[in-house]
């Protein structure tokens, strides 16, 4: 059987880039989001206008377990739980500011890019071991367009 689903998972440097973009939004916060179980729930319940079966969906836990966060019996979530209301609670913090940040650097020509790489040598004889380094530039585009040029074009 042939599944309709076309997304395929993003690529594991994908991944980089996406979860550096989060933490760079995490830091136009004005406030600091929820950090508790029974804060974090209280925040999303909130934002599902007061659903407590759509938020038990939207963390995949069952309608029983938010009502005992909520009420403060249970205060201590597992693992995959803590991680997924981490998650959720900061992709949902402060919409507004979250999309002023967005406007500001779509607009922008004064966003500066910091990218971490790893250089090395191959060189006979050398004794030269691979250095990281950390590039900084106004515009992402010539970085892009070199590395890709690089990686796929040369050897």
């Amino acid at each position: 059987m042939i599944d309709s689903d076309d997304t395929q998972p993003p690529a594991p440097h994908r991944n980089r880039v996406l979860d550096a973009l989060k933490r760079a939004e995490r830091k136009v916060f004005t406030r600091p989001a929820p950090k508790s179980a029974k804060a974090q729930m209280k925040f999303l319940y909130t934002r599902t206008k007061q659903s407590t079966k759509a938020l038990a969906e939207q963390l995949g836990v069952s309608t029983r377990t938010v009502q005992r966060y909520r009420a403060g019996q249970q205060t201590k979530p597992q693992k995959r739980l803590r991680a997924t209301l981490v998650e959720v609670t900061e992709s949902q913090w402060q919409p507004q500011a979250r999309a002023q940040a967005r406007e500001r650097a779509a607009t922008s020509s004064c966003m500066m890019v910091e990218v971490t790489a790893h250089f090395r040598f191959t060189c006979t004889g050398s004794s030269d071991d691979g250095r990281e380094r950390t590039i900084t530039t106004p515009d992402l585009h010539p970085v892009v367009a070199e590395a890709i040029t690089e990686s796929y074009f040369t050897e």
